[in-house]
């Protein structure tokens, strides 16, 4: 009898720590309004100045009171969030991996891993489109269900590397992922360093992408940290605060206004080759 009630206790044990190994069930817990990407440019075009006003247009937003108060209205009041640098194919970094936020403390911890890696660090090239399909690949890899899936690219220019964009762009919407842009407009543009006047348009048109996809630009340094706080507010809440001037723009039409590989030619015809 001794032997039998010791055999049945090791295999309840055996099941027991089985069942602890086994991977985690999605649970009311892990359940989120939006699993969120933050996809930062860090190019070479993108200066000291840029990368430091970048950093911090991202903290003084997620520190504010108006986003934590559009994380708490959600059906379930808390969001996941990861945020990545981006330059060139070969060039995609994870910073703060994926991360609950439900309040200050939260975002407190999140602040704090972000800081641990100073905004220092430039590649070469511009690849959006490397950062999209990196950006997409994290959502098999969460502990979260959010009931939207969202990456938030911002960059200061155009696809230059890599894969066409609108090819990685639809592909990522057909997994139901919205793609919602930020295009860096604050300085004057200069063709020699790639530039194009119309990044705006070049987002609108040719990066973002899914359903109540938008692009806020940010046309100079007093309005950038604004339209970051502005449009995570969108990204979580799906509305704009009170006497918003900075509208958010549409998806474009099926023609682009820009040639969405403008960025591959112009490449080109500076160095002779598109690789």
């Amino acid at each position: 009898m001794r032997k039998l009630l010791w055999r049945s206790l090791t295999v309840a044990l055996l099941a027991a720590a089985t069942a602890a190994n086994a991977a985690t069930p999605v649970t009311r817990d892990s359940q989120v309004d939006v699993e969120l990407v933050l996809a930062v440019d860090i190019s070479f075009s993108m200066d000291s100045d840029e990368q430091e006003l970048q950093r911090d247009g991202y903290i003084a937003a997620l520190t504010s009171r108006e986003f934590l108060d559009a994380v708490r209205k959600g059906p379930t009041g808390r969001i996941a969030v990861t945020y990545v640098e981006w330059a060139g194919t070969q060039d995609q970094r994870v910073i703060v991996p994926w991360q609950m936020i439900d309040g200050p403390e939260a975002v407190d911890a999140f602040i704090a891993a972000l800081n641990r890696s100073p905004p220092t660090r430039r590649a070469s090239r511009t690849s959006i489109s490397a950062a999209l399909r990196f950006s997409a690949a994290l959502f098999d890899d969460t502990p979260f269900r959010g009931l939207r899936r969202v990456i938030d690219v911002s960059g200061d220019g155009t696809n230059n590397h890599g894969k066409i964009v609108t090819i990685v762009r639809d592909a990522t919407v057909a997994k139901g992922i919205t793609i919602n842009g930020l295009p860096i407009m604050l300085k004057e543009s200069n063709v020699g360093f790639l530039d194009i006047p119309n990044l705006d348009e070049y987002y609108e048109d040719c990066v973002i992408g899914g359903t109540g996809s938008f692009s806020v630009p940010a046309r100079g340094k007093a309005q950038f940290i604004d339209a970051i706080r502005k449009k995570l507010l969108l990204e979580v809440a799906g509305k704009m605060p009170a006497l918003e001037r900075l509208r958010p723009i549409p998806i474009a039409a099926d023609k682009p206004r820009v040639s969405c590989t403008i960025g591959e030619k112009m490449w080109g015809e500076r160095w002779g080759t598109d690789h």
